[in-house]
């Protein structure tokens, strides 16, 4: 006889622990499968820890309302909770005349989102502010901060245990099957188990495809493709030269070689984007001779050799270089997407996901319901 429990999610990320502890709120029975060790092994701890504002993405988008939620939404829980955090404040900056007037389009874009307003600043505020920039013009950004994110996660594990959820790692899922009333997945690792629930979230992260393409009764024309995009990043060895995120006007389809602080005051550089056919986590030290020139455009003083390899993140992107029928945005297929009762699959839960984490879990538990 199976296993039988009422609510599964996969994926022990950021998101996924978020989900995990509203729908454990909602009085849900939960368990939680993970393939490693760990809470938050991949995506989730390789990444900027920024808490982003919900400036740059399109209007209406699933992005652009769950950043926006989720950034005020995260401020209160991190400040109701000690969660280690810091409101820093971001400079989008313009490095040349050229890219001045685009400041004012990238104001527009974060009012139609609902951000928290824009402010434009001087010559003298920027110097004011920062005084080791080298910039045309500037825009700041109060609602933009950093996180400890790993602090975060123990917290959402907390939270969903504390309301009954049970986490099983070393749990990879190897595949399943979509039946009358129930989802039956079958379930590696040292306790291998074939597992039915009502309910199934699949929020995997870098393994979702993979996931939805092994459940079978799921369409597999509803499963986007998946394209790894590794960011490096590099950290500077030294004083930080920044008092808050510096971030240049976005070009070309990408938002910069951005410089951001860790919550111990360490500065660092990325990440850039170097499309990949697998899983790399290798920092290829030849691409920090890229970083100078770009970091040089907003902080000429930058030494040489001040630049050493840091870590790879991993985005899992539903288009690669070229494009494709996906765009950037989010895809949460729910019920009323593939017509099948208590399924939601998550892809291409990219930045500004952990932002977003608690937005997202809000809208995983409406999907829930109206299915």
């Amino acid at each position: 006889m199976n296993e039988q429990i009422q609510t599964v999610v996969i994926g022990a990320g950021v998101v996924g622990l978020a989900i995990a502890r509203k729908l454990a709120m909602s009085g849900r029975e939960v368990i939680i499968l993970e393939a490693e060790d760990a809470i938050g092994t991949a995506t989730s701890a390789r990444n900027s820890e920024v808490i982003h504002a919900g400036i740059y993405y399109p209007k209406d988008s699933l992005k652009a309302r769950f950043c926006v939620a989720g950034n005020r939404a995260l401020y209160q829980y991190c400040n109701e909770r000690a969660i280690p955090h810091k409101r820093l404040g971001k400079l989008i900056v313009a490095t040349s005349q050229d890219e001045v007037a685009s400041l004012a389009g990238i104001q527009e874009r974060a009012a139609a989102n609902g951000a928290e307003a824009l402010r434009s600043l001087s010559k003298s505020e920027i110097s004011e502010l920062e005084p080791n920039l080298s910039v045309a013009g500037a825009l700041f950004s109060p609602s933009t901060g950093i996180i400890d994110s790993h602090s975060l996660m123990l917290s959402y594990q907390g939270e969903a245990e504390d309301h009954g959820a049970m986490i099983a790692f070393m749990s990879p899922v190897e595949g399943g099957s979509i039946g009358e009333g129930r989802i039956t997945l079958s379930v590696g690792g040292d306790a291998a188990m074939q597992l039915d629930c009502l309910e199934l979230v699949n929020s995997a992260g870098l393994g979702a495809q993979g996931i939805a393409n092994r459940l079978q009764g799921l369409s597999p024309v509803t499963v986007p493709p998946l394209h790894f995009a590794k960011g490096n990043y590099f950290t500077l060895a030294g004083k930080t030269p920044f008092n808050h995120l510096i971030y240049p006007v976005p070009v070309a389809g990408g938002l910069g070689t951005h410089s951001t602080l860790d919550m111990g005051g360490q500065t660092k550089f990325g990440p850039d984007v170097e499309w990949s056919e697998q899983i790399d986590y290798s920092v290829d030290p030849h691409r920090g001779d890229g970083f100078y020139a770009a970091i040089r455009r907003y902080w000429p003083d930058l030494p040489d050799n001040s630049l050493q390899p840091g870590y790879v993140g991993i985005r899992p992107k539903l288009a690669g270089p070229e494009g494709g029928k996906y765009d950037s945005d989010f895809l949460i297929q729910g019920p009323s997407d593939h017509r099948i009762k208590g399924l939601v699959n998550l892809y291409g839960i990219e930045s500004p996901g952990l932002t977003s984490s608690l937005a997202i879990a809000d809208y995983v538990l409406e999907q829930l319901e109206q299915g």
